[in-house]
C-alpha cells in the first residue's frame, strides 16, 4: 500500500512557537507516515540545470532574519511600539516571510494597495508588471497609531506577546494611511452584502489605519499542530521538485476533501502534459491551510483525509507533492483566484489547473452563486502579470452512473450522470450513508464521515466550537 510519502518533514530548525490547538475537539489524534529528506540527500541529487519557471521578479523573496541576528533583534524589538497580530495577521506574516508574495517584501505601503486594489499588479522599478490582485495589509487602530508617532520601527508580537517580526524601513519609511474598508471591501468582493467571511472576521472590526513597510522575521511560523512538517516554503518546493527532475509542475489548490473526480482532473492533466513532449510532470497537491470559513472541513481532516486517497493509490505518490498553502482564503472569486495562481509561480509551478467558479461561494444573501461559475478561469487567462504560467481549465467530471466510476461528463448522454453537489456529499457523511462506489477511495470517505460524527452533541448536549482564526 502506498503511503503518503510526498509528505515530507523539513530540517528542524528552532522555531517560534504559536498557540497549537491540539487539545481541540476539532483536531484528531493522527499521524501521517512520511519519508526522511535530509538535506545531504536532497543536495546529492539536485540537477545542475533546472526548467523551473522563475519567481515573479527574478528572485525568491524569504524574510527570516539569519540565525546569528536573531537574538539581537529580539532585544532590539523590546524597545520599540509594538502591534498585537490576529490569527490572520500572522498568517499573512508567513506568507510574506516565505515569498508566496515575492517580490513583496512586507505589509504594502499605499502605492502598493492601490496598485493592487485598481490593477490586480504591481510595477516593478524596470516597468514590467507582476501579479497582485488581494491586498496584504496591516490594520491599526488610532491608540496603536498614536503609539507608533514618527518610529521609524515596530515590533510586531502574537497575542502571548512573543515577538513575530520587525516591521521597518529598509527600502522605504515606514507608511500609516486611511483604510477605506468599503472601497477595500467592494473592488475585493465586487460587493460589499453583508456576510461574507473574510470581511466579518478580518476587516469590519479592524482598525481605520493601514500600516506598511517591510518585514524582518524573526524565527520561521509554526503553529505546533501536528502539520508544520508538511507546510513547505516556496524555496523547499522548489528544492524538491529539482530533486525530483520535475520538468513541468502542475498546481492543483482545494480546500475540499479530494473525490475521484478531483484525481481523475489531476491524472487526465499529467497524461497531457506527458503528451505535450514533457517526461516528468509533478503535480503539487496544494491544500489551503490558512483561515477557512466555519463550515469548511479543518485542515487537519482534510489533511488526514488526502493521506488515505494517497495510501489508496487514487493518486501516484512517486508523482505528487502533497503541502500546505499557508494563506487565508477570502472566498473572492476571479479576484483571489489571481492571488493563488501568482503564488505557485514562486513556488516553481509553471501550469495551473482551474476549475468551476475558483474561490468561489455563494451570495450571502441572495440564494445564488456570488460569481458567474465561468469568469475564474476567463480571468486567469486575460489577468496581467500572469503570462507566463499556463492556465488549464479542467473539464467537468461527474458519476457515470453506467461505469460506476467518475468520468468527464458526455452531453450527449446527460441522464447517464450523477453530480454529487458538496451538500449532497456533506448530508451522506452526516448520515453515515455511503456515495456511489467510486465516487471517493472508502478510506477517505471514513475520515469524512468521523469527522462529521466529531460534531454531534456530546453527552452534555454541547456542541464543539471550531478554533477561532
Amino acid at each position: 500500500m502506498a503511503s503518503i510519502s510526498t509528505l515530507f518533514t523539513k530540517t528542524p530548525n528552532p522555531s517560534l512557537s504559536l498557540p497549537g490547538n491540539s487539545k481541540s475537539h476539532f483536531t484528531p489524534a493522527f499521524r501521517l507516515p512520511i519519508s526522511l529528506i535530509s538535506k545531504k540527500s536532497t543536495h546529492q541529487r539536485l540537477r545542475v540545470s533546472s526548467a523551473l519557471i522563475e519567481p515573479d521578479g527574478g528572485k525568491l523573496v524569504e524574510l527570516c532574519v539569519e540565525d546569528s541576528l536573531r537574538d539581537a533583534k529580539k532585544r532590539e524589538a523590546l524597545r520599540m511600539p509594538r502591534i498585537k497580530l490576529s490569527r490572520i495577521d500572522l498568517e499573512w506574516v508567513h506568507v510574506l516571510s516565505e515569498g508566496w508574495a515575492s517580490p513583496l517584501r512586507g505589509f504594502m505601503r499605499e502605492s502598493e494597495f492601490l496598485q493592487t486594489l485598481h490593477f490586480n499588479s504591481l510595477r516593478l522599478d524596470d516597468g514590467s508588471f507582476v501579479n497582485m490582485s488581494v491586498p496584504i495589509v496591516l490594520a491599526i487602530g488610532d491608540a496603536e497609531k498614536h503609539q507608533i508617532g514618527d518610529s521609524t520601527k515596530v515590533a510586531l508580537v502574537d497575542s502571548k506577546d512573543n515577538i513575530i517580526a520587525i516591521l521597518s524601513r529598509l527600502t522605504g519609511d515606514i507608511e500609516i494611511y486611511k483604510h477605506n474598508k468599503e472601497e477595500r471591501i467592494a473592488r475585493t468582493w465586487g460587493t460589499t452584502a453583508p456576510g461574507l467571511p473574510y470581511v466579518d472576521q478580518a476587516i469590519t472590526n479592524s482598525g481605520n489605519w493601514l500600516i506598511g513597510g517591510d518585514l524582518e522575521v524573526i524565527e520561521p511560523i509554526k503553529y505546533n499542530d501536528g502539520l508544520d512538517r508538511f507546510r513547505l516554503s516556496p524555496a523547499e518546493l522548489r528544492e524538491e521538485f529539482t530533486r525530483r527532475n520535475a520538468d513541468a509542475v502542475f498546481a492543483f489548490q482545494l480546500r475540499n476533501p479530494v473525490h475521484n473526480g478531483h484525481a481523475l482532473l489531476m491524472t487526465d492533466t499529467r497524461r497531457r502534459l506527458l503528451e505535450m513532449g514533457y517526461k516528468n510532470p509533478v503535480l503539487l497537491l496544494h491544500p489551503l491551510g490558512g483561515y477557512t470559513k466555519a463550515d469548511d472541513v479543518p485542515l487537519s481532516w482534510r489533511m488526514r483525509q488526502h493521506e488515505k486517497v494517497l495510501e489508496d493509490g487514487v493518486l501516484d505518490p512517486e508523482t505528487t507533492v502533497v503541502s500546505i498553502f499557508p494563506s487565508p482564503m477570502h472566498y473572492a472569486g476571479p479576484t483571489e483566484v489571481q492571488w493563488h495562481a501568482k503564488a505557485r509561480i514562486n513556488a516553481g509551478a509553471n501550469f495551473y489547473i482551474v476549475g468551476r467558479d475558483p474561490a468561489g461561494m455563494g451570495h450571502p444573501v441572495e440564494k445564488r452563486d456570488l460569481y458567474d461559475a465561468d469568469h475564474g478561469k476567463k480571468v486567469l487567462s486575460m489577468a496581467p502579470g500572469l503570462e507566463r504560467l499556463n492556465i488549464l481549465p479542467f473539464k467537468v467530471a461527474a458519476y457515470d452512473k453506467t461505469q460506476n466510476k467518475m468520468a468527464f461528463f458526455d452531453p450527449s448522454r446527460a441522464q447517464d450522470f450523477l453530480f454529487i453537489s458538496g451538500t449532497k456529499m456533506r448530508t451522506l457523511a452526516k448520515n453515515k450513508e455511503n456515495p456511489p462506489d467510486g465516487f471517493m477511495c472508502p478510506g477517505g470517505w471514513q475520515v469524512l464521515v468521523e469527522y462529521y460524527d466529531s460534531l454531534v452533541p456530546s453527552s452534555n448536549g454541547k456542541v464543539p466550537q471550531p478554533v477561532p482564526a
